[in-house]
């Protein structure tokens, strides 16, 4: 059997940097360590590095000015925790554009293409691309793949991909990517061949959407441009009104940075509760405070009208996956999203869907329903090992 390659899975965001060290060989993959660079560009910076089994093994305070910083202080902790010697590297990047529709080694040519890419994420491809850097610099004969939230989408027919605006628009890049790829392409591969015709998969985190799925293939997804489109999210407020930005810009005064912290930072669960957009807080809090539950309500509509219409697009529905961080831990958000549905066939099970189990659907229902944890960073290393090693 080949020797193990050690594989380093980084996400860079727009204050954070999460990262996961795996060990993988023909038929094994296994975490050597993971954590988080937590609080880049602000004061309080962190490095939080757990092992194998979810113990603390490093945790230290350091100043975060920038990705590089970051990323750099990571190499650090490693060396100073002899962790094994790296042989690769893979980055999640939330933009491809429409050319970009396979993970790929990265070269001069892919950087200079992801920085023309910045304009259409400029809040998540910058620190993505300085990551890069980042390790070039300190590393610079080691293999490097990105890794691109958008290019599962890249398969949509033109009528879910287009937006209904002018051809020269399209023709610049203005269309609907989709989000959440690396997520959905994990979970397409944990169900294996369990993969129905009509397939809905929900990734339900403090970004959040949905692809459908028909024969194995993506038909619609309920992000657009950016991340901020689609139902209610975290931060975010989902699709709004074309009208509602022009009136903020034009009745309000609003001008782009304000309208850029309003739809990614200062919507969602956050703005109509005033309180929180953690879900969890706000399912604990909403017996006692009526703008928490009001939240919670419209966040479990939202995701409700989206299956709806999901399985509107596939012409009925098969299989639904509940997946992500909230997906995966709120019972109630997942009960109350599927209320409504029986239509579809879809029943839920109380005290499945309360112990989170595998499937949470009722014996009775024509429409299955599970509950899969993903792992985008298992693929990220996947990706990695398939193109610096294709022999193994």
């Amino acid at each position: 059997m080949p020797a193990p390659h050690t594989i380093l899975c980084i996400n860079v965001g727009s204050s954070s940097c999460k990262f996961a060290l795996y060990s993988v060989s023909s038929g094994a993959e296994l975490v050597v360590a993971e954590g988080v660079a937590d609080r880049i560009g602000s004061s309080g910076g962190k490095i939080r590095v757990r092992d194998a089994n979810g113990r603390s093994i490093a945790e230290s305070d350091r100043e975060l000015a920038r990705p590089q910083v970051a990323v750099d202080s990571l190499f650090e902790e490693f060396e100073r925790l002899k962790l094994p010697r790296l042989d690769a590297v893979g980055h999640r990047l939330v933009h491809g554009g429409a050319h970009h529709a396979a993970p790929e080694i990265v070269t001069p040519a892919l950087i200079a293409d992801l920085k023309r890419l910045i304009a259409f994420a400029p809040l998540h491809m910058p620190g993505g691309i300085e990551g890069i850097e980042a390790v070039a610099a300190r590393h610079p004969k080691l293999p490097q793949v990105a890794c691109f939230d958008t290019a599962f989408h890249r398969g949509m027919p033109a009528r879910a991909e287009r937006f209904p605006l002018p051809r020269e628009l399209w023709d610049a890049g203005v269309r609907r990517y989709g989000f959440h790829g690396i997520s959905y392409e994990y979970i397409m591969q944990a169900l294996g061949t369990d993969v129905p015709p009509r397939l809905i998969i929900a990734h339900l985190g403090n970004g959040a959407s949905m692809v459908a799925v028909e024969n194995g293939r993506p038909l619609d997804t309920t992000m657009g441009f950016t991340p901020a489109g689609g139902f209610m999210m975290g931060t975010r407020p989902g699709d709004l009104d074309p009208g509602v930005i022009l009136y903020l810009l034009e009745g309000k005064g609003y001008d782009a940075a304000q309208l850029s912290r309003l739809v990614n930072l200062k919507s969602g669960l956050l703005g109509v509760s005033g309180l929180s957009s953690d879900v969890k807080t706000l399912l604990d809090a909403r017996g006692s405070n009526a703008d928490a539950a009001e939240a919670i309500e419209m966040f479990c509509y939202q995701i409700r009208k989206a299956i709806g219409a999901l399985a509107a697009a596939l012409g009925g529905l098969d299989l639904l996956v509940f997946t992500g961080g909230i997906g995966e831990h709120a019972a109630a958000v997942r009960a109350e999203a599927c209320q409504g549905l029986a239509h579809l066939g879809l029943a839920i099970d109380p005290q499945r869907n309360r112990s989170n189990q595998d499937t949470i659907s009722a014996a009775d229902s024509r429409c299955r329903v599970r509950v899969i944890p993903t792992n985008e960073n298992l693929m990220v290393a996947r990706h990695a090992a398939r193109l610096v090693f294709p022999a193994g």
